[in-house]
């Protein structure tokens, strides 16, 4: 492979092993395609205050890709024009009470890095406290005041046929909406029309990459697009089973260095 390439890649069970670790050898194969003059970057759920560690633990430059989508942007450089698709105030607020009034289990909105949570329970050490963000605890609905980047729905291991139907059945013109893996019960609520493959797409042109030219790498349901969508779509070992059937190659789990695997074979003496 001798074109020059951009290598995407997911966080959490994909570039991260299972202690949220980049390995020693992943890291060192991607700093050796990052040396050859190849694009390194992340494309993840998470907000930029939960990635922007990785991002520079590997010396990366690149514009990032977070909220599946909804925000790329390019720390420390004013050279690329922020992207950043929230949703609708109005109707995410009309989305909250709806959802508060089936008896949700809580909820988070987020603003970028501010962050608005109902209730203060494990969530608020577990997912809010990442980056240390503006957090602000109380209702949503009267403590949202900007177009919110996220919603994030948690709850009890009964309810998700109940709201994923509801989103489905009364919001589904306006928004998108993804299952996390363990070991959260949570719903992802995004802008219709934002992924990945979305953000990839932005992220190319302004690297000037084909997307012929992309190789990417994920394990759960918000990697699908972005699969469909590279050159060469990488499903992890651990990968859901609907991302192993459209992606090109599967490689080994991400405790096994699936990602250092796959690129060390796709690109002979790095």
């Amino acid at each position: 492979m001798n074109n020059k390439h951009m290598i995407a890649l997911d966080l959490d069970g994909t570039l991260l092993n299972d202690d949220k670790v980049i390995s020693s050898k992943t890291k060192t194969v991607l700093g050796k395609l990052k040396d050859a003059g190849h694009e390194i970057v992340i494309a993840t759920g998470r907000p930029n205050r939960g990635s922007i560690g990785y991002y520079n633990e590997l010396g990366l430059r690149t514009p990032k890709i977070n909220f599946n989508g909804a925000l790329v942007h390019k720390p420390y450089s004013t050279d690329f024009n922020e992207v950043h698709m929230p949703l609708d105030i109005n109707k995410a607020l009309d989305l909250i009470k709806d959802i508060e009034n089936i008896g949700i289990n809580n909820i988070i909105t987020e603003i970028k890095d501010h962050v608005f949570i109902s209730n203060k329970d494990h969530l608020h050490d577990q997912l809010v406290k990442m980056g240390n963000p503006k957090i602000q605890v109380g209702p949503i609905t009267q403590n949202l005041g900007d177009h919110p980047t996220s919603i994030l729905v948690s709850y009890r291991e009964n309810e998700y046929g109940l709201i994923k139907s509801y989103l489905e059945e009364n919001h589904s013109s306006w928004i998108e909406h993804r299952h996390w893996g363990a070991p959260f019960n949570i719903i992802e609520i995004i802008k219709t029309g934002i992924n990945k493959a979305y953000g990839l797409e932005i992220v190319a042109k302004h690297l000037g990459i084909d997307h012929k030219n992309i190789i990417a790498f994920g394990d759960e349901d918000n990697d699908l697009e972005m699969i469909k969508y590279a050159g060469v779509g990488v499903a992890m070992g651990n990968a859901i089973s609907e991302l192993k059937s459209c992606a090109n190659i599967i490689t080994k789990s991400n405790n096994e260095d699936g990602i250092a695997h796959v690129l060390e074979e796709l690109f002979h003496g790095i």
